[in-house]
């Protein structure tokens, strides 16, 4: 039996970035193969490790990842936009540091049955968690060819969106598309010889846009967010790892909403919106991999971690104005 090799990214980030306390309680929302979550809880003597993931194989392989330390580990079988209700059922009112690390896992793009992959042949699935309904053959049999063409441009940034779409409902027309190399074939049909010759995989985009669409990843991350801030102790830190400008922009956009503060005209001589942040950013802009990193894990290139940490408390806030005379 062959064995994933899972090399967490931006690892040793991670972990600075979450400023870990050896008695503090931690969740790692999105597990995978418990890289990141195996260095969280080598951290902690007292503390606690709240492990989630749509996906059981992920859950069942951290059984063993995780087994010097399962005293101190919860398994959870769930969205990581759901952290809120997770952290109710745990009686929990709050944590002390959240990863959420948005890529796909290398065990899921390795494992050719998956269907995520555009190098291996494979029935169209993409489901993260395997027992939701909605698959990629739903999506490319089923679907309208102006909503393919949308998800197309809009979540893979595909610049050829509509004459893949026209491809792809053509083909159906005659036959289901069943499997992923199928698609690939179609995909590449729609696309002129000089995009073929292109450094990246003509269909990389196209099965982003996919595997988005499936998992409803986008509002997933922003749901995440916005749940996640709330339950943050102060002094806690949130992390997020994020894959592609779409994820990125999302979470850039949200973290700055979180940080801002007071909204008041600048010529107030103090603050009557009596708005403060809920977190500051940890760091203003993101941090990427090194150079060895990418050399040595490929999959890492376009990663970038944002981090922010909880406001301990609020403080009024004066606004000084040149036109104030006090």
């Amino acid at each position: 039996m062959s064995e994933f090799i899972h090399r967490p990214v931006l690892l040793d980030e991670c972990i600075n970035a979450l400023n870990i306390r050896q008695s503090g309680v931690y969740l790692d929302g999105t597990l995978g193969r418990a890289g990141h979550s195996e260095q969280i809880v080598r951290r902690l003597t007292t503390g606690r490790l709240i492990c989630v993931d749509r996906d059981s194989a992920a859950l069942e392989a951290a059984q063993e990842r995780l087994a010097p330390w399962m005293d101190k580990v919860v398994l959870v079988h769930s969205n990581f936009d759901q952290v809120d209700k997770i952290l109710d059922r745990l009686s929990l009112t709050g944590v002390d540091g959240m990863l959420f690390d948005l890529g796909v896992s290398s065990p899921q793009l390795d494992d050719g049955s998956r269907g995520f992959s555009y190098m291996a042949d494979a029935p169209l699935d993409m489901r993260m968690d395997q027992g939701e309904g909605l698959t990629a053959s739903d999506i490319v049999n089923s679907w309208p060819q102006e909503e393919l063409k949308r998800i197309l441009f809009q979540y893979g940034e595909e610049r050829f969106a509509p004459q893949i779409a026209g491809a792809i409902v053509r083909y159906r027309g005659d036959k289901s598309i069943s499997t992923t190399l199928e698609l690939v074939e179609v995909i590449k049909s729609a696309m002129p010889p000089k995009a073929l010759r292109e450094k990246q995989h003509p269909a990389k985009r196209t099965f982003q846009a996919i595997r988005i669409a499936v998992n409803d990843e986008l509002s997933s991350v922003d749901r995440m967010l916005q749940r996640a801030v709330p339950r943050l102790n102060p002094g806690g830190r949130l992390a997020v790892i994020t894959f592609h400008s779409l994820e990125d922009r999302i979470v850039k956009t949200g973290l700055a909403g979180f940080a801002k503060g007071c909204v008041c005209p600048p010529d107030f001589p103090v603050c009557v919106c009596g708005r403060t942040p809920d977190i500051r950013l940890v760091n203003k802009k993101p941090i990427l991999p090194s150079r060895q990193e990418i050399e040595e894990n490929p999959r890492a290139r376009s990663a970038k971690l944002r981090a922010a940490e909880k406001c301990s408390r609020k403080a009024e806030i004066y606004r000084p104005s040149a036109q104030y005379k006090g």
